[in-house]
């Protein structure tokens, strides 16, 4: 049975490419969100199997999105997809529960990659 994704970007080019890599390769997508309170609806409307999250988002940022989420259930997966020189950032949100992270620009392989590890 296909994973279902969620994915949060304020961007909907890298929704799209996010969505582009994951649907080529089977998984379902049930959900986008441009910011993190849709992020925290759709999550738990939808109840995926893992959360594709952006750091840097209007509103309320990834970080932020990710905490929510982690309390509202502690066994979340979420990789979080960050610009260069957000280290700092990425760090919080590894200590913060995200399983692992990405670099924009995507590389399709990475993105699988860390999606594999995550949930199979």
């Amino acid at each position: 049975m296909a994973k279902n994704v969620l994915i949060c970007d304020d961007a909907a080019f890298m929704r799209m490419m996010i969505k582009d890599i994951l649907v080529k390769n089977g998984y379902n997508i049930v959900g986008e969100a441009e910011n993190g309170y849709k992020a925290i609806d759709k999550y738990i409307e939808t109840k995926p199997d893992l959360v594709m999250m952006d750091i840097t988002m209007p509103d309320m940022d990834g970080i932020q999105a990710l905490k929510k989420i982690k309390a509202l259930d502690p066994n979340a997966n979420v990789i979080m997809c960050s610009a260069m020189g957000q280290q700092a950032m990425v760090i919080e949100s590894i200590q913060s529960g995200a399983k692992d992270f990405i670099v924009k620009p995507f590389q399709h392989d990475r993105v699988l990659e860390a999606v594999k590890k995550v949930i199979g």
